[in-house]
């Protein structure tokens, strides 16, 4: 479930290979149904590797390669008795279950009086003819694995690969049978709210900075929030999985709307303290001014008038076109 071949040694139990569909299973559904075919859309490539190789590759007396004599290997015997029907089992499981099959036989590594110490040989104790094949098996390893993939398709990554293999050590530790839909879901869960928090912290990183300038004009933090929403969503894409009903891709769009919404607070809150301080400063001589009954004199109301134009003509230049302005104005024009 985890590799991208699998290596069988015919030495093992050839019985394991039937047990394989009663030690996994594709869909989480307790009724008892049949979903072998299914295996063959994630199972690996399947390797025959004959150890101690000594027989002739012939068949019916003609050389044969390596895959021919893996073929003929697993022939199936005409009949119905139990002896054949328990020699055919694990030949029709690997036919079904392992379409592409490679087979390599190795021979006896070296002489029979090195076999107690094969691990402190050097290599140039070692048979030729068993390098050449390991030569071989390596590089077939290595240039044919092909990309893990599950069953919908979907290319497993190293980060989700540790996903699938924490989820089936846990499930068959407790004792469970290892189900790959199950596997697949509760990957789709931690790999999607994963995508979620980094849309996040790509959107938060870039409001913040552009927080530090507040206050600043409304057309201008909202075009911002649909650069950094869009940078979000395209984060989020790219590690998703299987969000199929956008039910991960609404709860980002709802979070990034709320935190919007909190920006534009204290964007609002910004522009009317620099307003209200602006203001405060501006009128601080007319203030002066009322207090002393300066425009309670003759001439006084020309005056107050004159001073309330000019600083409404600072105040409005200098405010430019920040969010509260005209109603910290209008404080000021009804004070």
């Amino acid at each position: 479930m985890l590799d991208s071949h699998f290596v069988f040694i015919p030495k093992q139990t050839v019985r394991y290979v039937t047990e394989l569909t009663e030690c996994i299973k594709v869909k989480s559904s307790d009724e008892d149904v049949d979903d072998s075919n299914e295996f063959v859309k994630f199972f690996p490539s399947f390797i025959w590797a004959v150890r101690d190789f000594t027989l002739e590759r012939k068949i019916d007396g003609k050389d044969a390669t390596e895959n021919d004599y893996l073929e003929f290997a697993l022939k199936l015997k005409h009949g119905t008795s139990k002896k054949v029907m328990e020699h055919n089992l694990p030949r029709e499981c690997i036919q079904k279950l392992f379409p592409s099959r490679t087979c390599f036989t190795f021979s006896f590594p070296t002489a029979p009086e090195n076999v107690s110490c094969l691990e402190r040989l050097d290599p140039a104790d070692l048979s030729t003819e068993f390098l050449e094949v390991t030569g071989r098996f390596c590089k077939f390893v290595f240039d044919k694995s092909d990309v893990k993939k599950l069953k919908d398709g979907y290319t497993v990554t190293g980060r989700v690969l540790g996903h699938l293999a924490k989820t089936y050590v846990d499930t068959i530790s407790s004792g469970a049978v290892p189900c790959l839909e199950n596997a697949v879901i509760a990957m789709a869960m931690i790999e999607n709210q994963a995508a979620v928090k980094e849309g996040l912290e790509v959107y938060q990183s870039g409001m913040e900075k552009l927080k530090n300038s507040f206050p600043l004009e409304l057309k201008l933090v909202s075009s911002e929030h649909q650069r950094l929403s869009s940078m979000a969503t395209q984060t989020f894409m790219t590690r998703s999985f299987r969000d199929t009903d956008g039910k991960h891709l609404k709860s980002l769009e709802e979070k990034l709307n709320e935190l919007f919404d909190g920006y534009l607070c204290q964007n609002e809150q910004a522009s009317k303290k620099r307003c209200e301080d602006l203001l405060s400063s501006l009128s601080a001589t007319m203030t002066e001014k009322l207090k002393q009954g300066v425009y309670a004199k003759s001439g006084g109301y020309d005056l107050f008038c004159k001073d309330l134009e000019d600083i409404v003509k600072k105040y409005s230049s200098q405010t430019n076109k920040e969010v509260k302005v005209l109603s910290i104005l209008h404080n000021l024009m009804t004070f």
